[in-house]
């Protein structure tokens, strides 16, 4: 399984005209194959500051997603939208531990 964790920052002034935005691609890839978990949350105490966490079945379905027509679009108005600060990471993970 992949993980996937990270942030990335909306100017506050646009985080109304990015949130349906952000809705349209968490829907468009929760229905991906391979996806097993997709969120974007909003910081409470940071305003504009988006967390994302991803849970995908292998790598190869990570990188398919990439290709994706919904992420090409996202890529496009993310970059209209002024998102900065973007920092995400997968990490491959061997062991699962209900806590």
């Amino acid at each position: 399984m992949i993980a996937v964790i990270g942030s990335f920052r909306i100017p506050v002034d646009r985080l109304a005209e990015a949130r349906p935005l952000m809705a349209s691609v968490i829907e468009a890839t929760r229905a991906e194959p391979g996806c097993l978990a997709y969120s974007y949350a909003e910081d409470v105490a940071d305003p504009g500051l988006i967390r994302v966490s991803e849970q995908w079945e292998s790598r190869e379905h990570l990188a398919a997603h990439f290709r994706t027509p919904h992420m090409a679009a996202w890529s496009e108005q993310r970059a209209l939208l002024g998102l900065s600060e973007r920092r995400i990471h997968a990490y491959s993970l061997s062991d699962e531990e209900q806590l």
